[in-house]
């Protein structure tokens, strides 16, 4: 398989190379605007000059048989449709785009085309959270927490809370029927928000602290006197009666600790199938943070 990775900043480099560079059966091809990154990056994965490419054009000419899209999210819309119209299978990180009108533009195109779309919500691959998706669930509660970082409130949901949302949209055990979000907002920037999310017999609360003196993400799931907790995606803490912990193994790479190595897999095995992957679903969590975002906005009246 020719699979393209266009943009090589941080979690490219962290998280999804070591992942797709040590594949076998695969032909990494690498893209940026920044010939140092790429000399460098590609150097380090001794990828030949025909696998290195500066420009988008020059890496569609490759033949694609998929691309990953690690480039800002303000270009995701332009570089996600030159893909998609020419029929190549994307995976991109989320979000499809700032703006929702933008993100349902990538849908319909991904539809009418007939091509695989998937963005990265890798936690649902996380082991310690999609075990939480075996557990009961009555009451869900993540938060996902910062330090002094308050933050214009778009750039805040899309890039960061949007986690928290997707999370409980995939761990809520049933249809979702009230809807209840509150948010601190400063001088333009958002400090905190909360998100409620309620149902036949559960309650969803998604936390996010930006002023918190501490980086932290917690997830907890209880139901029927049972609780089980995964701190930092690394940690799983089991109540029932007695506290039991399991700790991530010393030699488990970050990726797969993140649900990020299962979440390329399944969409590269889904590609090798001929499998068409819809991002109808994710669509859904991204309409559900723009109804945080106009929230938040209209009770600080910046709407």
């Amino acid at each position: 398989m020719k699979v393209g990775c266009i943009g090589l900043g941080d979690i490219a480099r962290k998280a999804y190379l070591p992942v797709l560079g040590t594949r076998p059966g695969i032909e990494l091809h690498l893209q940026t605007r920044t010939p140092a990154t790429l000399r460098q990056v590609a150097d380090g994965l001794r990828l030949p000059a025909a696998q290195r490419h500066a420009d988008l054009d020059s890496l569609l000419g490759a033949g694609l048989d998929a691309a990953f899209v690690h480039a800002p999210t303000a270009v995701h819309p332009e570089i996600v449709t030159r893909l998609l119209e020419a029929g190549v299978p994307t995976y991109v990180d989320k979000p499809l785009a700032y703006d929702l009108d933008a993100s349902e533009r990538l849908v319909a195109l991904a539809e009418r085309r007939d091509v695989a779309l998937m963005v990265g919500f890798n936690r649902r691959y996380a082991p310690g959270y999609a075990q939480c998706a075996e557990h009961p669930r009555e009451l869900i509660l993540m938060q996902k927490n910062r330090v002094g970082l308050p933050e214009e409130p778009r750039a805040m949901i899309l890039d960061d809370f949007i986690h928290v949302v997707d999370t409980l949209r995939f761990l809520v055990p049933g249809p979702v029927d009230d809807i209840t979000v509150r948010g601190r907002m400063r001088d333009g920037l958002l400090h905190h928000v909360v998100l409620q999310l309620a149902g036949d017999g559960f309650t969803a609360l998604g936390v996010m602290n930006r002023l918190s003196g501490s980086t932290e993400e917690i997830l907890e799931v209880s139901g029927q006197d049972t609780k089980r907790q995964v701190l930092n995606l690394a940690e799983t803490v089991d109540h029932k009666g007695q506290p039991t912990v399991r700790r991530r193994g010393d030699w488990v790479p970050v990726a797969r600790q993140r649900g990020i190595e299962q979440a390329v897999l399944y969409f590269l095995d889904a590609v090798r199938a001929g499998k068409v992957l819809s991002a109808r679903d994710a669509l859904e969590t991204h309409e559900l943070c723009e109804r945080v975002v106009r929230t938040v906005l209209e009770g600080s009246g910046a709407a």
